[in-house]
């Protein structure tokens, strides 16, 4: 089959930790086109999320499509296999159509002689000619650009090839990832990667550079806001650039990782997105998952009580569920309630701690951080938390639908 798939300009990428909040994410998703802004869903679940807590791809395919017909959901839709390797692929290949191709590990690794020579020759045609107002492009330019790239680009290229042989040829969006590499790649750089990766026939429609500062899970960015949106700007540029010079898709565009809550980030990333005409994939996943814990704490009674168990096993287990995690967080020890304490909060209480309200003194950034890792505890817990779940749906939903359209659609995409 080739249905030539294509992302669409701006696409929200949504989570569910465990397959309960299709129809609420969706729900926001409606109220934003009835404001006349489309936003299309993209669900990222990544192989160490399923790990954690036993779900599978299949499991993923299941929950999104009974929500789509539930919710009456017409427009596009698309299933991220986040985060995958070589390794990790073959077990989405049947269910997933969007694939993040994280390569951020052979970044700065040594490439063989010949897989340097490789990305060499393909950005060959590009020697003497002057880009982003530098000097013209020599040997002295790309050789360290090749120490630090030429590894990553190729194994970007062995995983989309992987996965083409298996999805057939257009049939499903790539992006690749370099977002969890140490340090930010210059405009530069990020010509030569995307010219790297068209010579390795990679047809990347999003790409997720790294950018200055810290991307906390589920909390605001950490840095200096001008200069993210300087980096920002001439990323743009130099994907508009690629596309132009290497025959890209004409879609390609900028992917934000652990873009849920990025507050301060919001309104420079939009005025840039107007001025350029260009558009955005967000990440949000983890957000949800805190919202079903923020909802449970407000429905009161047992669900406030399975809210505190997380709290309480989550304390106790912390270096544990903060190791995958440990370079997008920044959990302060110091700064977090006992359990005790906890367990003689009321159900508003547990909730302001975690809700991302800045504004609010009662909000505990190391709290929701910790509890943003923790859903293997709640998945731990088996049906106890699912029929928690359920029990309190009303409350859950709103939370959910709430948080993506009054604090990350509305401030992003809506007039």
């Amino acid at each position: 089959m080739n249905t030539s798939l294509h992302i669409e300009k701006l696409t929200l990428g949504v989570g569910d930790r465990f397959g309960r909040e299709g129809c609420a994410q969706l729900a926001a998703l409606q109220k934003a086109a009835r404001a006349g802004v489309e936003i299309i869903p993209v669900w990222n679940k990544s192989n160490r999320e399923h790990t954690l807590i036993g779900s599978t791809p299949a499991d993923t395919r299941r929950a999104v499509e009974a929500a789509v017909q539930s919710a009456g959901w017409t427009a596009p839709y698309h299933l991220d296999a986040d985060h995958i390797s070589l390794k990790t692929v073959d077990r989405f290949l049947p269910h997933c159509d969007f694939y993040t191709i994280d390569v951020a590990d052979y970044i700065g690794q040594a490439a063989s002689p010949e897989d340097a020579s490789a990305v060499r020759d393909s950005l060959r045609p590009l020697f003497g000619r002057t880009f982003f107002g530098l000097d013209a492009l020599d040997s002295s330019m790309v050789e360290p650009f090749l120490d630090r790239y030429a590894l990553a680009i190729r194994e970007a290229g062995k995983i989309y090839r992987h996965i083409e042989a298996a999805r057939g040829k257009d049939n499903f969006i790539a992006e690749v990832s370099t977002d969890e590499s140490e340090i930010p790649q210059s405009p530069l750089d990020l010509f030569l990667i995307l010219g790297g990766l068209a010579g390795e026939g990679v047809r990347v429609q999003t790409i997720a550079p790294k950018f200055t500062g810290r991307f906390n899970k589920g909390v605001d960015y950490v840095g200096d806001v001008g200069q993210f949106t300087l980096e920002f700007e001439q990323d743009l540029i130099a994907i508009r650039s690629a596309v132009d010079e290497f025959g890209l898709p004409e879609e390609l565009k900028i992917s934000v990782h652990s873009g849920s809550d990025k507050f301060s980030l919001y309104g420079p990333i939009r005025k840039l997105l107007e001025k350029h005409g260009a558009g955005l994939h967000l990440k949000t996943a983890g957000t949800t998952w805190l919202e079903e814990v923020i909802g449970l704490a407000l429905a009161g009674g047992s669900s406030l009580d399975v809210a505190k168990e997380i709290y309480a096993k989550a304390f106790v287990r912390i270096e544990e569920l903060s190791q995958p995690y440990a370079t997008v967080i920044d959990i302060k020890l110091d700064q977090l309630p006992s359990p005790s304490v906890v367990g003689g909060w009321d159900g508003e209480a547990l909730a302001a701690a975690l809700a991302h309200e800045p504004s609010d003194a009662r909000f505990n950034s190391s709290l929701r951080q910790l509890v943003h890792v923790s859903f293997k505890v709640a998945a731990e817990m088996g049906p106890v938390y699912l029929e928690a779940l359920e029990s309190a749906r009303d409350t859950i939903a709103g939370c959910v639908t709430n948080n993506l359209f009054e604090r990350h659609l509305k401030p992003l995409f809506l007039p």
